[in-house]
């Protein structure tokens, strides 16, 4: 077995274990042979011979929590994959072009309005989508001498547009009820992940995922320079755009269900790169497994640690910022 797929089956495995541990720990612990007896009756049918209050924790607590953090740790870390391939820069991040803030403002509309959960969600990927495709407007319109320079700066000015947008919003909420509900969504969680949100978020993900596996040989291409690419038939405008596109989607999905959650696309793919190389086909598919795992551990300690439950936003950022340092000296190191 060569180190690549040593390193992905190791992946794996850990992802295995924090989903297990992720089912069995909490407030009310559940035994492992009970997790899997209530699963697998769920999956056959089946009567699993536990008490209904253990099913119940299991089956519509638990399980949509645990697929929300791995999908939406799996997201992110691709995406920052994609970004910092594109963009030729390990300290790009998924809200580079201006996403999180776009999805922020949408969320902090919808919360102001008091609209229902789901068009929370709506308004909260409709604002990311908005953000990016006028960080994508702003650089044609600029110029296209250095589109990738174009781009990252429009993305920090239409940012910091909608970071403006936030504060007003947060300014103008009601400090008893709509205030709090729009800070704690900032600070992300998967507390309230439910089924209905899974079946809206998950299919945007995939949209967006299997297309950047698809291309995942063709984006290696994109760490050359321009001319190298095109030399080889790349068209680099029409790619740079794909991955854009498909990296905004997953980003503005993954938002959308959990809140604003950072460090995971910008940390993850820096330790796939130190475990498998620079190549974005195996950066990519190794990403997608350590975010998960990665995500449903932070998620687990956040709800098991404390009396109150830590926001994963939070929680990511203690984490990740030892963790980045760790990376970038073994980085430099090698």
């Amino acid at each position: 077995m060569g180190r690549a797929a040593l390193v992905f089956a190791s992946a794996a495995a850990a992802l295995a274990a924090a989903v297990l541990w992720s089912f069995s720990v909490g407030r009310f612990p559940v035994a492992a042979a009970d997790v899997a007896r209530a699963l697998w009756s769920s999956l056959g049918g089946g009567d699993s011979g536990l008490a209904p209050n253990v099913e119940a924790l299991v089956l519509q607590v638990r399980t949509p929590r645990i697929l929300a953090a791995i999908a939406v740790g799996a997201a992110l870390a691709a995406a920052g994959a994609a970004y910092q391939n594109l963009f030729k820069n390990p300290l790009v991040s998924p809200d580079i072009l201006g996403v999180s803030a776009g999805c922020a403002l949408g969320a902090g509309v919808a919360l102001l309005l008091a609209l229902p959960a789901l068009a929370i969600q709506g308004f909260a990927f409709a604002g990311g989508l908005g953000a990016v495709a006028l960080v994508v407007a702003v650089g044609t319109w600029v110029g296209r001498r250095d589109p990738i320079l174009t781009l990252i700066l429009a993305g920090v000015v239409v940012g910091s547009l909608f970071g403006a947008g936030i504060a007003l919003v947060k300014y103008v909420a009601d400090p008893y009820n709509q205030l709090p509900a729009i800070t704690f969504w900032l600070l992300g969680s998967f507390g309230g992940a439910t089924p209905e949100d899974l079946l809206v978020a998950l299919p945007l993900m995939a949209i967006g995922l299997v297309p950047l596996a698809l291309l995942r040989w063709r984006i290696d291409l994109l760490a050359l320079s321009e001319d190298e690419a095109r030399s080889l038939g790349l068209d680099v405008s029409k790619l740079r755009l794909a991955v854009i596109a498909c990296a905004t989607l997953v980003t503005a999905a993954a938002v959308a269900l959990a809140g604003v959650i950072g460090w995971v696309g910008l940390v993850i793919p820096h330790a796939a790169r130190l475990l498998v190389g620079a190549s974005f086909a195996r950066v990519m598919p190794l990403s997608l497994v350590l975010g998960a795992a990665f995500m449903l551990a932070v998620d687990t300690l956040c709800r098991t640690v404390a009396a109150t439950e830590i926001p994963p936003g939070v929680a990511t950022a203690f984490v990740g910022t030892p963790v980045f340092i760790a990376l970038l000296a073994a980085t430099f190191r090698r």
